[in-house]
């Protein structure tokens, strides 16, 4: 998790669909960036594009490895990842998922 200090003028209604965008990821940050008035809230911002890129990351893994048992693991292991990280999320924590959430900040998206 990030030691960044958020702003403090995060809503309980954001840490919701943070929390949400994360825990149904890929689907809840395409969502979320469909809602005009959620998509430029820093704090969902911030965590909507990791959430997402996270989602399909998971969802391309479980699929390419699902012809052996393992893929189904990861799938599995993922799930639990995602709703640990939405609990974070809902707690007001930012969470910084490992590569992905640099790359996101480096491409400007997050």
């Amino acid at each position: 998790m990030s030691d960044q200090p958020m702003s403090s003028d995060v809503t309980s209604d954001d840490k919701l669909w943070a929390a949400i965008s994360m825990a149904i990821s890929p689907i809840g940050p395409i969502i979320v960036l469909i809602m005009a008035d959620k998509k430029d809230r820093p704090y969902i911002k911030a965590m909507n594009i990791p959430a997402l890129i996270w989602g399909i990351v998971i969802a391309v893994l479980t699929t390419v490895l699902s012809f052996v048992f393992i893929g189904v693991c990861v799938g599995l292991v993922g799930f639990v990842i995602q709703l640990y990280w939405a609990y974070q999320l809902y707690q007001g924590k930012p969470v910084t998922i490992p590569v992905i959430t640099d790359f996101a900040k480096n491409q400007g998206w997050s």
